[in-house]
């Protein structure tokens, strides 16, 4: 069942371990996350799992814990005792990293002694036989992007069969589930959330739409990072796309954020779990428009993200710059910090600055809101 877009099965397993040890770029990858280890002793830990959960547990924990140390000033997270232990939940996050997102989210709920999730993956970043094994072997199932179908109604229809897994993987499989809260990740700072999803969600849910989005338990995510991850890489898209000329990725580009995210320094990051979207949210909406509900519904899940957004000093400073005049407070050597990194666009024309800043100051006015 769903064999087009599920997880790898604990069958598939060992199998999948033993292409990603064979491929040719693994001693690299174990030499960034273990340059303690020997590429032979990571192999051979690939080599003892035989399920996704000994993956997640002796491979994947370490490897983003590896990330952890090397690039950020920490992980937090609060909000984790609004859990059930015994519940499955559809956790819907603001999007600010390919990969991070979900990968803090997994090993935070490992600490809090809770089953990890499954997780989406987008079907454009699909390339290659060992990403698609690393993904599927860590609960990863694809999504298909409007981009990578053909027609208005082959995305509903897809929609409505990604909706169906969803419900089944909750309801059936005793599983959650983790997905972000719109199409791609936020490239301006504004986190919000795509009344379309919502949409989704209920496709797979039968006729009473209180109920489908009630039984998917929905948990909002906010998580927060002190410096964006592939902050100038968005700017210049951003850029890119206020020219008025169609935006095409070039060949490589997705990747090269996935990396570029991965490796780049990020500072302190928090996740914050928020309120759980309950029947009683959802009730008093029952008799909108169903175009009206899921307008509203999306509405309640960014009055919970945005909120528990958590700003740093950079967003203050960026807001500041915007604004010409100094109002909130840090110290000059965080400021210092910012400008040293603005300065990495001094080449270019000066509104790719003002995106970056953009990046960083948004989360303030939204919380503002």
């Amino acid at each position: 069942m769903f064999d087009d877009i599920r997880p790898y099965l604990d069958s598939e397993i060992p199998a999948a371990m033993q292409r990603i040890a064979a491929d040719p770029r693994f001693p690299l990858v174990c030499r960034y996350l273990f340059p303690e280890r020997s590429v032979q002793e990571v192999a051979a830990v690939l080599g003892s799992c035989r399920s996704a959960e000994e993956f997640q547990r002796r491979f994947m924990y370490h490897a983003i814990y590896s990330l952890v140390h090397k690039t950020t000033d920490g992980l937090s997270v609060e909000g984790m005792e609004r859990l059930d232990p015994h519940c499955n939940y559809l956790f819907v996050s603001n999007h600010r990293d390919i990969v991070l997102d979900a990968a803090f989210l997994q090993v935070l709920l490992l600490d809090a002694g809770r089953r990890t999730s499954e997780i989406t993956f987008g079907a454009n970043l699909m390339q290659g036989q060992t990403i698609i094994d690393a993904g599927r072997s860590n609960k990863m199932f694809r999504v298909e992007r409007p981009t990578t179908v053909t027609s208005a109604r082959e995305f509903f229809i897809r929609s409505k069969y990604l909706s169906e897994y969803i419900h089944y993987t909750i309801k059936e499989k005793g599983e959650s589930v983790w997905i972000a809260q719109r199409n791609g990740r936020t490239k301006d700072g504004r986190d919000a959330t795509d009344q379309g999803i919502i949409k989704m969600f209920g496709l797979g849910g039968g006729s009473d739409k209180v109920e489908a989005l009630a039984s998917l338990n929905i948990v909002p995510l906010s998580i927060s990072y002190e410096w964006e991850p592939c902050d100038v890489l968005k700017a210049l898209e951003l850029y890119a796309r206020s020219t008025g000329q169609p935006y095409i990725k070039k060949p490589g580009e997705d990747m090269n954020s996935i990396l570029t995210g991965i490796t780049q320094p990020k500072g302190r990051v928090h996740l914050a779990v928020c309120e759980p979207i309950s029947r009683a949210d959802l009730e008093p909406l029952r008799d909108l428009p169903s175009a009206a509900f899921n307008r509203e519904v999306a509405a309640l899940l960014d009055s919970r993200i945005n909120p528990a957004y958590r700003l740093y000093p950079n967003s203050y400073i960026a807001h500041d710059l915007l604004k010409g005049k100094r109002s909130h407070s840090y110290t000059d050597a965080e400021r210092a910090a910012f400008l040293k990194h603005l300065d990495t666009l001094s080449d270019y024309p000066e509104s790719v600055r003002e995106y970056l800043l953009g990046i960083y100051a948004n989360p303030l006015e939204a919380k503002r809101q």
